[in-house]
């Protein structure tokens, strides 16, 4: 017998009152996830010419092997978080992808590289499903926003920290040992957050829903309830082309600053990513601040039409930065872009949970990730890899700019998604209203 079913009543006040430390130690386990997952793109030129491997090689690695893996598991590992303790399920997560990070530093070709990739991707399939239920356990709809926006930031800390630090010690040590440094740390955090993360009741915020609940549907089920929801449908197309396009830049950018504006690792490291982690986390936290606060004035809807025009504010920026052949314009673009489309990520989310069945919040958070991680993540930094060596007979040196341009492209798209998600979700709010 657990505390939560001899006292609920207990476990509930518990689970609120410490609410705040459960959302800071997710959000730091997202940042490892990121930190891990994305500091292969600081590396990618030292080990390209380390183990002498292709821009698709390089893109596999990157992307495609990592994304397979992560998304499919995703399935079965929320299937066992809308069942079992979540927090458990994510701390031997946690475990398993430091691990296996740490093992990519000792790869002595393309194989065994390829091989760890995919181990990390097998570690971090039980991160994202559990934590989102859990925070939306923890948070009500009107400050749901809000703290998806918080754990969001593991996405821009993580990649910024991560090349911060991958980088400098690369520069020192070699990517290896850089390797090393950013996996092992995992192993003991996986330690703390068995220890003080609090695994809430489901439903917790959602009193009213839960009430109603009925018993836990089949996987086909959940799968139909997300399809049968068009503004889910849309919001999972949005965040899906949003995420390739992001994917793909955050992970061969480093690369393009090196080889067509000519900044080193060391430079990256020390410069770019610190002020890039700054703006976007500012982006973040603010964008999910402001969402909370338009759906309280005009509507959930409110949210999805501010990500729309927020990433309409910045495609420009994006074009700017691939297009400009001046070191000082080209980062400007940089910085701008950051500012404006790194704030899509809270409320997306918070959207989706707040559609979801509440015994689904886990399956429907997964099934959105295996969308995103397969197409996104898999096919953005793939994509770029196969681009880039096709462009490379015409455009030499450059044929990184002109792929990563044309991925870019895809930014209108997304754009379309956000704002049809949120023409939907008036129209269901009326209806509401009027009921």
């Amino acid at each position: 017998m657990t505390l939560a079913t001899t006292h609920p009543e207990i476990a509930d006040t518990l689970a609120l009152k410490r609410r705040t430390m459960t959302l800071a130690l997710l959000t730091t386990v997202y940042f490892f996830s990121y930190m891990d997952r994305q500091i292969l793109a600081i590396l990618l030129e030292l080990i390209k010419a380390d183990l002498k491997l292709s821009d698709g090689q390089l893109g596999v690695l990157s992307g495609l092997a990592f994304a397979i893996f992560y998304a499919v598991l995703g399935i079965p590992v929320a299937r066992l978080a809308d069942k079992g303790n979540r927090r458990n399920i994510i701390a031997i997560a946690l475990a398993i992808w430091s691990v296996m990070t740490a093992l990519c530093g000792l790869a002595q070709n393309f194989g065994q590289l390829l091989a760890a990739r995919i181990g990390v991707g097998v570690g971090e399939a039980g991160s994202s499903p559990p934590s989102h239920s859990i925070i939306a356990d923890l948070y009500p709809a009107d400050r749901r926003a809000g703290a998806m926006a918080i754990y969001s930031l593991g996405v821009v800390l993580g990649a910024g920290v991560g090349t911060f630090i991958g980088g400098t010690v690369a520069h020192i040590w070699g990517w290896r040992v850089a390797m090393l440094t950013i996996g092992l740390p995992g192993v003991a955090l996986a330690v703390i957050v068995y220890f003080f993360v609090v695994e809430p009741r489901r439903g917790l915020s959602d009193v009213d829903r839960l009430a109603h609940s009925h018993p836990m549907p089949s996987l086909a089920t959940g799968f139909s309830t997300i399809w049968a929801n068009a503004a889910a449908r849309h919001l999972v197309m949005a965040v899906t082309i949003t995420s390739l396009v992001g994917y793909a830049l955050s992970g061969w950018g480093p690369s393009y600053l090196q080889r067509s504006l000519g900044l080193s690792v060391l430079q990256i490291s020390l410069y770019i990513a610190p002020i890039g982690t700054a703006f976007a986390a500012f982006s973040a936290v603010m964008g999910g601040k402001l969402a909370d606060r338009v759906a309280r004035k005009h509507g959930l809807h409110a949210q999805s039409s501010m990500v729309a025009w927020l990433k309409v504010i910045a495609f420009p920026f994006v074009l700017l930065f691939f297009l400009s052949d001046n070191l000082a314009v080209a980062l400007f673009g940089y910085f701008a872009s950051l500012l404006f489309a790194s704030s899509y990520l809270g409320p997306t989310f918070a959207l989706l949970q707040g559609l979801a069945p509440v015994q689904l919040r886990a399956l429907w958070a997964a099934i959105t990730l295996l969308v995103i991680n397969l197409l996104g993540l898999g096919l953005g930094p793939a994509a770029v890899g196969w681009l880039s060596d096709a462009f490379r007979p015409t455009f030499g040196d450059e044929s990184l700019r002109y792929a990563l341009v044309c991925v870019g492209m895809l930014t209108p798209w997304a754009i379309f998604h956000y704002w049809r998600a949120g023409v939907l979700l008036h129209r269901s709010e009326k209806v509401t209203a009027a009921g």
